[in-house]
């Protein structure tokens, strides 16, 4: 879709589609192979995303799943800063995105470890989008709605509030898992080109989620499979960024995609 967004003066190209490798830095992830807590888990976590080909470094410490226990805010903010402070000393020059939902927390992890992108599952709100205008860093806007007509609605509005912030770069996320039956979650990939109407990047999350382990009664630790078919689809209806646990795999769809386009 050839968009650019600037990452701490750095323009990247979201030409072709990028993939962005999940690091949690939490006990309670709701895919246990992602759960990331001691430095030496840490360290080859990011390293691994890193060597197979991943774009971006997503470090969360407070866990959304269902039913989650919510983190305070400062065990939320002690969590990542040991993490983002592994990931700086380890890959310096690593894109690295935190998974936040607390403007406060967002502002930490920007001017204490110049994390370059806040990534928010939470749909936003007045405080959270006037600091990341403030921070001048891309914003991932999530959207909880259930149909891609009210997720157009809401992003409509809410990109509106952020522009006129002084938001540049903003990328759309529709939520897959968050505020949506097993239905709505097909439906809204089933329409999700839709989305391009708003000139926007789109990311995509699907890893393990559980609109693959409850179609196929199965864990996420099974869900590998379908987590790469839901991308390869996402890819193909416009995504530029897929956020996933297997980077090397989602890495591949890209490849394919790219070379199916260059012909």
């Amino acid at each position: 879709m050839g968009e650019m967004i600037n990452v701490r003066g750095r323009l990247v190209s979201l030409s072709e589609p990028l993939v962005m490798g999940i690091l949690n830095v939490t006990p309670d992830s709701f895919y246990a192979g992602s759960r990331k807590q001691t430095e030496q888990e840490i360290v080859e976590r990011v390293r691994q995303i890193v060597t197979e080909g991943g774009a971006i470094i997503d470090v969360g410490a407070c866990s959304t799943r269902p039913g989650f226990r919510e983190v305070s805010e400062k065990e939320e903010m002690d969590r990542l800063r040991f993490g983002l402070g592994i990931v700086r000393r380890e890959l310096p020059d690593s894109v690295v995105s935190v998974d936040t939902f607390r403007p406060d927390v967002a502002r930490m992890a920007v001017e204490e470890f110049g994390a370059d992108i806040v990534n928010d599952v939470s749909e936003g709100g007045t405080a959270m989008f006037r600091m990341v205008s403030n921070l001048r860093v891309p914003y991932i806007l999530m959207s909880q709605q259930p149909t891609i007509r009210e997720m157009l609605l809401s992003f409509a509005e809410k990109v509106q509030q952020l522009r006129d912030f002084g938001a540049k770069d903003i990328i759309l996320d529709p939520g897959f898992g968050f505020g949506k039956t097993l239905e709505q979650n097909y439906q809204v990939m089933g329409e999700l080109e839709k989305l391009q109407v708003m000139e926007l990047p789109l990311l995509v999350g699907v890893s393990r989620k559980s609109m693959i382990f409850k179609l196929f009664g199965v864990t996420p630790n099974e869900s590998l499979n379908g987590t790469t078919a839901l991308n390869v689809i996402a890819l193909m209806k416009g995504a530029s960024i897929l956020r996933v646990h297997d980077v090397r795999e989602a890495v591949e769809c890209c490849k394919i995609m790219n070379r199916v386009n260059s012909k």
